[in-house]
């Protein structure tokens, strides 16, 4: 990215304009000849949408579910149209989920919403080009939080008929996996006021031995979610013997992680990787 386009975007997300932010990197986003099929729905009952972005002439493509940022409480999935398109342009089918955010629900209602979106995607994943025995979660900072709890506690998938066995892969970018103890009001709403609710909440604590490989990439400077997440994550994968590969990328903060996964130039090399663990899964699978 260019220094002008970096300066440009970290004023509209200290203006808290979040909106305007990602017109801007959606406008950015080269077009690609992806297809693109928007607004379906997959929980009526919540009023849920997503939009499906698949490779031309996509067949047995490998499938992510990417669950955007947002501190649980704000975000929406057409500002992440960027995110899908770049992805299928790399042979990737991507489904981007919106999921109810805080205070509407609290952990629940949004984990409830993650399942359900990947529970859509794997039975209609061949509708869209995809193979739904590679299927892949994914996620950027509260997004990250939820494709790990997915990945990790059988409880969230269970509950739709699925195992985190039934993923080829979990993928975090920028993810809170072990931020206990809680002192913002906010999320001590979200996640609980006592210790036994709160720790329901930590990816960390239900790593067991049966979750698919695990993606992590930070930045070296993220202020938000501290690499300490990370490499806690990664402790406890290797501690089960699970595969995990870790990406730290230096003089890289909490969004360009994020933007990395688009076209271009970046700092840190965030498609290339993401790539390349699918590929080198779908493979083995």
């Amino acid at each position: 990215m260019t220094r002008l386009f970096l300066v440009t975007l970290g004023t509209l997300l200290l203006s808290g304009c979040q909106s305007a932010l990602f017109s801007v990197v959606n406008a950015r986003q080269p077009q690609a000849g992806t297809v693109a099929h928007q607004n379906i729905t997959f929980d009526a009952s919540h009023g849920l949408s997503l939009d499906v972005y698949s490779p031309p002439d996509a067949r047995n493509a490998p499938v992510v579910v990417f669950f955007y940022g947002g501190s649980w409480k704000s975000g929406k999935r057409q500002w992440y149209r960027w995110v899908g398109e770049a992805l299928a342009a790399r042979g990737i089918v991507t489904v981007v989920p919106d999921y109810r955010q805080w205070p509407k629900v609290r952990l629940d209602g949004f984990m409830h919403d993650g399942a359900e979106a990947v529970r859509w995607t794997h039975d209609h994943a061949s509708e869209f080009g995809g193979d739904a025995s590679h299927l892949y979660v994914m996620g950027h900072s509260a997004g990250g939080h939820i494709a790990a709890l997915l990945a990790t506690d059988a409880h969230w998938l269970g509950a739709v008929g699925m195992k985190p066995r039934d993923l080829s892969g979990f993928i975090g970018l920028a993810g809170p996996y072990d931020f206990l103890p809680l002192t913002s009001d906010d999320f001590i709403d979200m996640f609980g006021h006592t210790p036994e609710e709160q720790a329901r909440s930590q990816p960390v604590n239900f790593v067991d031995g049966d979750e698919p490989p695990a993606l992590l990439l930070q930045g070296e400077t993220d202020g938000t979610v501290r690499p300490s997440n990370a490499l806690s994550l990664q402790r406890h994968y290797e501690a089960r013997g699970e595969q995990v590969d870790v990406k730290l990328y230096p003089d890289t903060g909490h969004m360009g992680v994020l933007f990395g996964l688009g076209t271009g130039k970046h700092k840190a090399p965030v498609l290339d990787d993401v790539v390349a663990f699918i590929r080198k899964h779908s493979q083995v699978k």
